[in-house]
């Protein structure tokens, strides 16, 4: 219910700011476009997220003739944990990762990298994918999916105020306008990364924890994460769009400090220790 709510006050906040930046673009015309835009937005976010990432990856399903192993892992922690058997997909790249994608437990999908599953053992693997099933039991996947979608929108509407406000296209000498522009250029786009990253370190500590208990011990993930993070430095990972790194279990653009979307590991390796 909670992540239900934060889903709605995304939308809510992404709407609010494309009407802002349809006002100062293009006044009550600009806002009822700006309205439709959102709209648009919002149902593709909530409706076709997952295909939509999955198809930015390259992503290829997988069954239980194609990926027999990989398949009868997802399909033994999904009935550990009482889950719908989700879809499971495999990504063409060499660099260890995974996420986990979709509306709901009805409605979700996990991917793996093929470096993953080359440079991991099954209970590796296991712990992994026992973490990304605690993001689709919790619905995690769907607010981080509307949180790129918001992301990426917002750095859309921010480039095309930017270019607005060189050429002319604002009211420069309104001061309402000016705040607009500023708000539009710089402002909002920060406020959309601060809240990925708030929402993203806050649900990876949740999952980590849900894998653990699926798994009946953290060692697994603990291996699994110094594994991830070691591959993530030799590996050189090549994410889509910056705005849906924040969904994978070691986020491909965490440098350090505040602005990983990611605790950092040994953060994340100390709390799974705490739990034993």
């Amino acid at each position: 219910m909670f992540n239900t709510l934060k889903t709605a006050l995304l939308l809510g906040l992404m709407t609010t700011f494309f009407l802002l930046v349809g006002r100062y673009l293009g006044g009550t015309s600009g806002m009822a476009i700006a309205l439709l835009f959102a709209t648009g937005t919002n149902l593709v976010s909530w409706w076709f997220s997952d295909t939509i990432v999955l198809a930015m990856h390259r992503a290829k399903e997988a069954n239980a003739q194609s990926a027999p192993r990989l398949y009868g892992i997802v399909a033994d922690l999904a009935r550990r944990a009482q889950l719908p058997m989700p879809r499971v997909f495999v990504i063409p790249q060499m660099a260890p990762n995974a996420f986990a994608t979709g509306r709901g437990p009805n409605h979700a999908a996990v991917a793996v990298t093929e470096g993953l599953l080359q440079s991991m053992d099954e209970e590796q693997i296991a712990a992994v994918l026992a973490h990304e099933l605690g993001h689709v039991a919790r619905r995690d996947t769907l607010t981080m999916a509307v949180a790129a979608s918001m992301a990426g929108g917002v750095s859309l509407l921010a480039d095309i105020a930017r270019w607005s406000f060189i050429f002319g296209g604002g009211d420069r000498d309104r001061r309402d306008g000016g705040v607009a522009g500023l708000f539009a250029v710089i402002v909002a786009p920060l406020v959309a990364m601060l809240l990925q990253l708030a929402i993203s370190r806050s649900r990876e500590y949740a999952a980590d924890a849900y894998s653990a208990r699926i798994m009946g011990s953290p060692e697994p993930l603990i291996r699994a994460l110094r594994s991830l993070e070691a591959g993530m430095h030799s590996i050189p990972a090549h994410t889509p769009s910056p705005a849906v790194a924040p969904m994978y279990i070691i986020s491909p653009n965490d440098i350090f400090g505040i602005f990983r979307t990611h605790p950092s590991t040994e953060d994340r390796i100390r709390r799974l220790l705490a739990e034993r």
